[in-house]
């Protein structure tokens, strides 16, 4: 191990149930006076989004909204998004929503100032150097699940839609200047959604923690994550209004994109281009691909699951940790294989050669080839 690192830790989070009435104050604080609410289809029409408009109304600053996302974003809703912003004159974005909303209101302030193409700014070496860091409008972000972290996060994951590969994006800028985490506005989630989304979080966390990479803060906020998740996702999918377990589960997500820095793997090499060619939620996918990829570093992280078990309530170190996670999948709805997502073995070679490509791969403990690759997605199934 190299002990040497680049870090990178987050921004102003108001955290706490009700703090969504301090939006008006974090577009001050942000220099927005004409902002954009970007969120999902799913979310345009519901109250806890009129609610958010409501309040910028109510304090001068208009109610103007897009929602045209898609639940994988893509290029298309994005150019979209542009215009509007554009059109409108607005001077900021506030990212609203889960995963999806978040990631395309951070790119629509983004791409609003930039002049060539979103994919020249893949998270591919120095490409981020290639924007005008001073057209970056101000983003707000205003989670409403518990999943992603893109709240707390320097990039979005944009699919391309010709090619079906998913692309992450990355600018220092594109970290939100002001976090509005409210546990109220998660209580709507449906069941589903509070699994899928609370075991994208722990897959972060997951992850980050078996990374062969150097970043001790990342390992010790994984493997608090972790328990969060372990202790209150299932009291938030029991009770959708315990607000307590809704506030840790939202902590934890924070925590999870926080920890991914020091890396991600397999689970989501393998989640990224299933979703792309078959638009499957991303959380429901990593938690489906969670016990093959643990199977197949389980030499490289044992020991390090051995000695974390105790720390989260569980027993039997790395073997009684890889039963609790099937275990726990099941108590949560999740699906056994990605047969049941919809996914199709024939698609095998293109979902491997899409894994290969995608900047997760360089994170797993255990070398990724086309090889295990293919056997992975077929102990998936």
């Amino acid at each position: 191990m190299t002990l040497t690192a680049n870090w990178s830790y987050p921004t102003a989070i108001k955290f706490g149930a009700g703090r969504i009435a301090e939006l008006p104050a974090a577009c001050a604080q942000a220099g927005i006076t004409r902002p954009l609410l970007v969120t999902d289809k799913g979310l345009a029409g519901l109250p806890v989004t009129a609610g958010a408009l409501d309040i910028l109304d109510a304090a001068g600053l208009g109610r103007a909204m897009f929602s045209e996302v898609d639940p994988n974003p893509n290029e298309i809703n994005l150019a979209a998004g542009v215009a509007a912003y554009q059109a409108g004159g607005h001077d900021g974005v506030i990212a609203f929503g889960g995963g999806s909303g978040l990631d395309l209101g951070k790119m629509v302030a983004f791409m609003a100032g930039q002049t060539r193409p979103i994919w020249d700014y893949e998270d591919i070496g120095d490409w981020w150097t290639r924007a005008n860091a001073d057209a970056i409008a101000p983003i707000i972000a205003v989670p409403t699940t518990a999943g992603t972290g893109s709240e707390v996060g320097r990039a979005s994951v944009i699919t391309n839609s010709v090619t079906h590969a998913k692309k992450i994006i990355f600018h220092p800028k594109v970290l939100p200047t002001v976090v509005i985490c409210d546990p109220e506005l998660t209580v709507g989630m449906p069941k589903f959604i509070t699994a899928g989304t609370g075991l994208d979080a722990f897959a972060h966390c997951v992850e980050a923690f078996s990374s062969p990479h150097y970043h001790p803060m990342s390992q010790g906020i994984a493997l608090e994550g972790m328990r969060l998740v372990i202790d209150y996702l299932p009291r938030a999918y029991a009770d959708g209004t315990d607000i307590e377990a809704r506030a840790q589960m939202m902590s934890a997500a924070a925590m999870g994109a926080t920890a991914f820095q020091k890396g991600l793997g397999a689970i989501h090499a393998m989640s990224h281009p299933v979703g792309a060619y078959f638009n499957t939620h991303h959380g429901t996918t990593n938690a489906v691909c969670m016990p093959a990829v643990l199977d197949l570093n389980a030499d490289v992280i044992r020991d390090r699951f051995d000695r974390a078990t105790g720390y989260l309530g569980l027993k039997g170190g790395y073997a009684g940790f890889r039963a609790f996670v099937q275990d726990f999948n099941d108590s949560l709805g999740i699906p056994r294989g990605l047969r049941d997502l919809g996914v199709t073995e024939t698609a095998i070679p293109d979902l491997v050669a899409g894994a290969l490509t995608d900047p997760s791969c360089g994170g797993n403990p255990v070398p990724l080839t086309e090889t295990n690759l293919t056997a992975l997605f077929k102990a998936a199934f």
